[in-house]
């Protein structure tokens, strides 16, 4: 079973181009833009091409991609691309040590780091805290807020770190992988909570707990109720959709956090579910698999 909730690599894809066509004006004005992706050389720094391709042929920007070979801690070449083209975006589909290597490397090329754009692998403090100041304005992706102000965040201080705050910072509190996980938790854990609320209060099957991913809603209120409102956008999982609705925000670091600086931005469903489609589609052919009959879907 495969459940991609959130969002997805190809959605926020989409939601990039939506967003750097907000920037240049609308969507019309991208027309003649050039926008270099400089990837992680792996089937998941590949992902974003096929929809930034599509996507190139329906707006009419340029689209170069510049491949940087694992773990990504020599990108002179990369970047001379970079310089050579002088592309007016640069997006980051980075992971690891590429992500501080290709910012000290944008910055060495003189590339505006408001125009740079990571994937939410590429958006953690460990990627920008290393180029000093010179990272300020750096875009990134992401799907939850960062920071501490939430109240399920004052409950893990109080209960898992005694009060301490110190402490609970010393363990990346706040921070956005440590957010990350929180969110993926919650996922987790609401959806064993309904499966049980069908099954009872007994430990859970794998078969149980998939259907509980797939009825899986967690809104507004819930996550109010979690101690986590403004953290992450709702969502609500059906056998039809396992991603839901796919938006992404945007994150910008000042030198010394990240701060949200767009309101959600919703993916190019139009173009993006059916790629999605068809590519489960022969995914499933070549791998003799019977697509499920969502009419006939248990709940």
């Amino acid at each position: 079973w495969v459940f991609n909730f959130p969002t997805t690599y190809w959605s926020q894809a989409s939601a990039f181009i939506r967003y750097v066509g907000q920037e240049e004006g609308g969507l019309d004005k991208l027309a003649g833009k050039s926008i270099a992706l400089v990837y992680h050389n792996s089937a998941y720094g590949k992902e974003p091409i096929p929809v930034l391709e599509a996507l190139s042929e329906k707006y009419g920007y340029k689209l170069q991609l510049i491949a940087v070979d694992h773990p990504g801690q020599e990108q002179k070449a990369a970047w001379l691309q970079v310089r050579r083209y002088r592309p007016d975006w640069v997006f980051l589909w980075g992971f690891g040590v590429m992500n501080q290597v290709a910012i000290k490397e944008a910055v060495a090329s003189a590339f505006p780091m408001d125009r740079m754009l990571g994937v939410w692998w590429s958006g953690t403090e460990s990627d920008v805290i290393p180029a000093g100041d010179d990272a300020i304005g750096y875009k990134a992706g992401t799907f939850h807020a960062p920071g501490s102000d939430f109240p399920l965040f004052q409950d893990i201080v109080k209960y898992v770190y005694n009060g301490d705050v110190e402490e609970a910072r010393r363990n990346h509190w706040g921070e956005i992988l440590y957010n990350r996980a929180i969110l993926n938790s919650v996922y987790g854990v609401e959806a064993v909570r309904t499966a049980m609320a069908r099954w009872g209060n007994a430990p859970m099957t794998g078969e149980q707990v998939r259907w509980g991913l797939e009825n899986l809603d967690v809104n507004e209120e819930r996550l109010t109720e979690l101690g986590l409102k403004g953290f992450a956008r709702g969502l609500k999982i059906s056998c039809e959709d396992h991603e839901s609705g796919g938006s992404v925000i945007i994150q910008q670091w000042d030198g010394k956090e990240w701060q949200l600086i767009t309101d959600w931005i919703d993916p190019m469903r139009e173009v993006v579910r059916p790629m999605i489609e068809k590519a489960a589609a022969e995914y499933a052919k070549e791998n003799n698999i019977m697509p499920r009959d969502c009419s006939k879907a248990d709940g």
